[in-house]
């Protein structure tokens, strides 16, 4: 998958697709990693018993591909791949990732920790999945969420061996919001109890002001009422900010605007079908297989 890159790697893809078993698609412009992901998926699935997404950057360890297709043989339909460990990141990302699970599944969000989007796929895991239309997808949530058995590997993430990252801190915030606001509304009910809490230690504050003003008659601390409202205030925009991220994601997902546009392909419509009516008679005979 090409996600609107400026370098060569359409031009690296078409050499590859001359020399060998390898086909590419590439999308007009950048729609996103969770896009470019979901259109891979939804035109390998046409043609392919199983599907295995993996990020290009040569991270993560092709080594446990055939540990992954052993757990499918054995019956499960998704098989995730997961880091034994994360001493390759950053201390600060280290911290950010476990805060981020944390709070996802305090949220009741279904994650596998330190999984990324390196997994194996059934057929019926990819059709079902297919089904899901959100314009805002976070496949990490979504996956779980299909019900099919399934089950881990663990390999360990090697580093980067050329180039830089092109997942700086904001895309990392932005994923990490679209995550939490795509899956759940414990945003709204948090700040909903906070409301309630405020009310009630206003009233609290209220009553110790009128005493005030009745036993002592004068009300100073003009210092505290300031600081107060500063911080009421920036407790609404924040309160507004997280209602408008809901509604922002409400008119976007009645759009219905399409999710990507695939520019080129390095195949036809014919391959796709010849090879479709092939890997439909190997997905019967390995469906029987499995049952054996």
């Amino acid at each position: 998958m090409n996600d609107g890159s400026v370098d060569d790697t359409w031009k690296i893809i078409k050499e590859l697709q001359k020399k060998s078993e390898f086909e590419g698609i590439s999308f007009s412009r950048n729609f996103g990693h969770q896009n470019a992901l979901l259109a891979g998926m939804t035109v390998a699935n046409e043609y392919s018993d199983i599907i295995i997404t993996i990020d290009a950057d040569l991270q993560d360890d092709v080594a446990c591909i055939s540990e992954m297709v052993e757990k499918y043989k054995e019956g499960n339909d998704i098989v995730y791949a997961v880091r034994n460990d994360r001493k390759s990141d950053t201390i600060f990302k280290r911290k950010t990732a476990q805060f981020f699970y944390w709070m996802m599944k305090k949220m009741g969000v279904d994650l596998v920790p330190n999984h990324s989007d390196y997994r194996l796929l059934s057929k019926r895991a990819v059709s079902t999945l297919l089904q899901y239309h959100e314009e805002n997808l976070f496949l990490r949530a979504i996956v779980p969420t299909l019900g099919y058995k399934s089950n881990k590997v663990y390999y360990k993430r090697k580093k980067r061996l050329a180039g830089t990252s092109h997942y700086p801190l904001r895309k990392m915030i932005n994923f990490a919001v679209d995550g939490i606001t795509s899956f759940t509304i414990s945003p709204i009910r948090i700040i909903m109890y906070l409301r309630f809490l405020i009310m009630f230690l206003s009233g609290i504050g209220l009553c110790i002001l009128v005493g005030t003003y009745f036993y002592l008659h004068t009300v100073s601390g003009w210092t505290s009422i300031m600081v107060s409202i500063f911080f009421f205030s920036g407790f609404q925009i924040v309160t507004v900010c997280m209602v408008g991220i809901y509604v922002g994601k409400t008119y976007i997902e009645t759009k219905h605007r399409p999710q990507y546009v695939i520019e080129e392909k390095t195949f036809s419509a014919t391959e796709v079908t010849g090879r479709s009516s092939h890997a439909t008679m190997r997905y019967k005979e390995s469906q029987k297989a499995r049952k054996i």
